[in-house]
């Protein structure tokens, strides 16, 4: 008993054994009476139960489409890469298959449109009919001599020249006209200090010019004292259609919000 036990210690000591929690009958204090409580053991983790993810039913459509479109680019790059008879009248047939489809896809969505005022594309907007087209026209021609009509009771045009632009003496006339029919102030600015025919009022340069950073004339600005804002009309020769068309485009508040950059705040004189 004693060799065992120094045995032991030697392997303890010499670090070839692990050593071990001391036994019962070692403690003598303990007696013989008594029992030894064991910890219980860990139980096992349980595997949750969980359900199968539901997958969801692909259209079989979308299969034989996504089969369809993989042939015509397979079939489309093996007679480039190859270029025989066999190899072209194959992509060509296919293709012919997605051009067929197509067709009838557009069909089907045309009586879709005409059967459904919603769905029809000539039913808003710009018609295509020349009737319907004059109409559109002529409506439109109104309500948006009515717009511009508004605009002269809070704003005026800011008309940048030179006299020596014969570009400028070409829109004078055309800017004077517009204006008079539709009640619009034109504040003539000299860019050079010149005179022009039609605005007998106009006005020599200030530093509004620079400041508006105006480098091509003639030029056009809607300006609006009240909350000093001035904003780009168009450059160039414009015929009073596109006249009344812009100047109603910039009076609207969402086209405001499309280019919030363009209107500038100065100090008006």
């Amino acid at each position: 008993m004693r060799i065992s036990s120094l045995l032991w210690l030697g392997l303890v000591s010499a670090g070839l054994a692990e050593p071990l929690a001391p036994a019962y009958w070692a403690d003598r204090w303990r007696g013989w009476h008594f029992y030894e409580e064991h910890a219980p053991e860990p139980e096992a983790e349980r595997p949750v139960a969980t359900s199968p993810a539901v997958v969801p039913l692909r259209p079989p459509e979308l299969a034989a489409f996504e089969q369809l479109q993989k042939a015509v680019e397979q079939t489309r790059n093996i007679a480039i890469m190859r270029p025989t008879e066999a190899n072209v009248r194959r992509y060509m047939e296919l293709e012919m298959q997605v051009v067929g489809r197509a067709s009838y896809f557009a069909d089907v969505a045309q009586r879709v449109a005409w059967a459904t005022p919603a769905l029809d594309p000539t039913l808003h907007g710009r018609p295509v009919n020349a009737t319907a087209l004059e109409v559109f026209e002529r409506q439109q021609q109104a309500e948006r001599a009515a717009t511009v009509a508004g605009l002269g009771r809070e704003n005026a045009l800011f008309f940048f020249y030179r006299a020596d632009c014969p570009y400028c003496h070409a829109f004078a006339p055309i800017l004077q006209g517009f204006a008079t029919r539709h009640g619009l102030q034109v504040v003539a600015i000299a860019l050079d200090g010149g005179p022009l025919p039609g605005f007998p009022d106009a006005r020599p340069d200030n530093g509004i010019a620079a400041a508006l950073q105006v480098t091509q004339v003639p030029a056009l600005y809607l300006a609006h004292p009240a909350s000093a804002t001035v904003t780009p009309i168009g450059f160039g020769v414009l015929s009073e259609s596109q006249l009344l068309e812009r100047l109603a485009i910039v009076a609207l508040p969402r086209t405001q919000a499309m280019l919030p950059g363009t209107t500038r705040r100065l100090t008006l004189p």
